[in-house]
């Protein structure tokens, strides 16, 4: 599933809408396409993992792309959309492609900040609070590992970064959320914030050390996640299931 840096990064390149009249249809007929079509896009926002398209008419295109999703660019336009496309946004000679999302719905205002008010700090905003953000994970019962996966905790954290800046701030995803010192919170607030900042401009996470980081083999650009040993120590990967999903650490990196 895509992380928050993927949705930030797109909201970015998504922006070229704003300020524009869009035509917006659904080849799928899942989506009342034409509650937007005509409105012009005021802000292409991104909040954790959600996609908020707001438009002049107090709709909100929320998306969130799940497993399988992914909007395509096309531009020049040359022909139709797909029938398999759930809907597209075109304007000025560019058309945005939203296939197989896990959501796709229009908001209101309220439904808007009701959504939004459902998540945690997210690292990549400038407007998170970093304070609140410490305050959810001591009052998480369960492990670190489990908080930082859960949306309503911090926002945009998915598996690789939970397990990279877990293991850059030599933490146990095993540890108990509450038990982290202040300086733990901070270091890892700080180091959530960096890293995904730096993924998204660089389009994808890498936490190894390279001179020409962007030509790391995929399966070998982290220092923990799905990997056989640690980056840093060479010991054996550790994994458990954590939160639902697979953890990876190091045993000795991480050991408190």
């Amino acid at each position: 599933m895509p992380e928050g840096h993927t949705i930030h990064r797109l909201a970015r390149d998504m922006a070229e809408l704003v300020g524009t009249r869009v035509t917006a249809t659904s080849p799928q007929g899942r989506v009342a396409a034409e509650t937007v079509n005509g409105a012009t896009v005021l802000d292409v926002d991104a909040v954790g993992k959600h996609l908020l398209v707001d438009t002049s008419g107090k709709r909100t295109v929320h998306v969130h792309l799940g497993m399988r999703g992914k909007w395509l660019r096309f531009s020049p336009v040359t022909g139709e959309p797909m029938r398999q496309v759930r809907l597209r946004l075109a304007a000025d000679g560019v058309a945005w492609d939203l296939i197989a999302p896990s959501t796709c719905e229009l908001l209101g205002p309220r439904e808007r900040d009701a959504l939004v008010g459902r998540l945690g700090p997210d690292p990549l905003r400038a407007d998170a609070d970093p304070a609140e953000a410490r305050r959810r994970i001591v009052a998480f019962r369960g492990p670190i590992g489990a908080a930082l996966l859960d949306q309503g905790v911090v926002a945009g954290v998915g598996n690789v970064f939970r397990a990279e800046a877990l293991h850059a701030c030599r933490i146990a995803p095993t540890r108990r959320a509450g038990d982290l010192s202040e300086a733990e919170l901070e270091a890892l607030w700080s180091t959530l914030a960096r890293m995904m900042a730096l993924a998204v401009e660089e389009g994808r996470i890498i936490t190894v050390d390279d001179e020409d980081r962007l030509a790391v083999p995929e399966d070998r650009a982290r220092r923990v996640y799905k990997q056989r040993s640690c980056y840093d120590c060479g010991t054996p990967i550790q994994t458990a299931e954590i939160g639902g999903r697979t953890s990876y650490s190091c045993p000795r990196c991480q050991a408190r």
